[in-house]
């Protein structure tokens, strides 16, 4: 017995030692836990064991975006076929996430949103509303960062074309002249030279135009004549050359001629040069002198110069294109021409319209005005200049119909006219208005910068750079 009651007793002891054991084990796993639910929770407050919010979204598979108030949902999919853009990368946008909400808030235009999630949707196909200003709809896409690539594009849809860096000529003294010469605001001498550009530049258009006055013109015609009566007894007193309209003008044409040569001369690109519009329009405007200079040397020797006078008149008209050179050193007409450059679809399409008008309204009014005494639409082409005049709301009156007809078709003309011109204005305006707040914000970063790769270059359209 004595033994048995031993060997419960060891038995029971054993038993309890291997409760306390498991006990113990138990103890020290659950104390092994509440350490790593500690730590767990302490690394989520830090941020160090937060789970990725983009995670939660791609097992929704959606995405609700709020843009001023209107929601929006759509696949994350569909966003991610652009992920370099700002709601394609799941990083980017994170900073517009509204946890609250579960939605992304972004205080835009809504209007824009529409295209801009439309061209995700499409896979690439970028629509500028029509009731958006161009300006304001690449402020948009800058926003949503679509990529340059992607805005160079849809600016070439809109008719607009990227500007390339201009290069500057290799050498230091052709640099120092292309910059006097082309670039006004390089240097304080640029800026004079452009003063006394200018300034011949309206000299000679005041001569042109002073020198047609009737008081001048009778004038010169009558010393022509005693010159002509003189110069058969061999006296010569009074030529061309001794008119002093024709004293300034050789002093105009001097100095085109100087500046025409030295921007040949220091041109980092001759093809180019004569490609140029500028150029063409400094060689025209300096071409007339000197065919006046060859017929004045040939009446002077007493030869009959070559060229018919209906020739040299028209060779003279081509001297009001120097009023284009003032372009060079305007601001205004520069955005003009860039303007009306990039409206050309617009500008072409107008008088399409106005073609299409004028052939139904001059056939209309000549078939209303046909039978009327003493009628002036005697033909349809003779009734081409009163449906222009009638169409541009111009009206001069020198061709007007007198029958009821003929008014009513007047009265129908008149309004298609309005209506006809009306229609490519807003664009037109918004073209003008990208053009001139573009130049306003590029006109303080125009940089001069050398690149040892691609040499010296000029940039007009990029952000503000050091010159190295």
């Amino acid at each position: 017995m004595d033994n048995q009651d031993k060997q419960r007793v060891s038995d029971k002891e054993g038993e309890k030692s291997k409760a306390e054991e498991v006990s113990d084990e138990q103890k020290q796993s659950k104390d092994k836990h509440n350490k790593l639910e500690k730590e767990s929770s302490e690394k989520e407050v830090r941020g160090e064991n937060r789970r990725p919010w983009r995670s939660n979204w791609a097992l929704a598979e959606r995405l609700a975006i709020n843009v001023s108030g209107m929601r929006y949902e759509t696949q994350l999919r569909t966003l991610a076929q652009f992920p370099d853009s700002l709601l394609g990368d799941p990083q980017r946008r994170l900073r517009y996430y509204d946890p609250m909400r579960n939605e992304l808030f972004l205080d835009r235009n809504r209007i824009c949103f529409d295209a801009i999630l439309y061209f995700y949707q499409s896979g690439g196909r970028l629509r500028r509303p029509a009731n958006i200003p161009l300006d304001m709809f690449l402020e948009e896409l800058h926003f949503y960062e679509l990529g340059e690539e992607i805005i160079d594009r849809f600016k070439e849809d809109e008719g607009f074309h990227k500007e390339e860096e201009r290069p500057l000529p290799p050498k230091k003294w052709q640099q120092d002249i292309w910059m006097l010469f082309e670039y006004p605001e390089s240097s304080g001498g640029a800026r004079i030279i452009a003063i006394i550009s200018v300034m011949v530049i309206i000299i000679s258009i005041l001569i042109f135009c002073l020198e047609t006055l009737p008081e001048f013109r009778h004038e010169k015609e009558r010393r022509e004549a005693v010159t002509h009566r003189r110069g058969r007894d061999g006296d010569r007193s009074f030529t061309a050359f001794h008119d002093p309209f024709f004293i300034v003008e050789t002093v105009c044409i001097f100095w085109f001629s100087f500046e025409l040569i030295m921007r040949f001369i220091s041109a980092p690109n001759k093809i180019r040069f004569f490609k140029d519009i500028m150029n063409i329009i400094d060689f025209l405007a300096i071409l007339p002198f000197f065919v006046t200079l060859g017929t004045e040397l040939a009446k002077d020797k007493g030869t009959q110069p070559s060229v018919s006078l209906a020739l040299i008149r028209i060779i003279r008209l081509v001297r009001v294109f120097r009023i284009f050179k003032l372009s060079r050193h305007s601001k205004g007409l520069q955005i003009l021409g860039q303007t009306l450059k990039a409206s050309l679809r617009e500008l072409a399409l107008l008088i399409f319209f106005l073609f299409i008008g004028v052939i139904l309204f001059s056939s209309a009014v000549y078939f209303a005005e046909v039978d009327s005494i003493g009628t002036s639409f005697t033909s349809i082409p003779e009734a081409f200049w009163w449906a222009v005049v009638t169409m541009t709301t111009v009206g001069y009156g020198d061709m007007s119909p007198g029958t009821v007809g003929g008014k009513l078709v007047g009265s129908m003309c008149a309004i298609a006219g309005v209506l006809t011109i009306s229609l490519p204005v807003p664009v037109i305006v918004s073209n003008f208005s990208y053009f001139y707040h573009r130049e306003m914000e590029c006109e303080d970063n125009r940089v001069y910068s050398h690149n040892e790769d691609e040499g010296i270059t000029f940039s007009l359209k990029e952000p503000m750079v050091t010159q190295v």
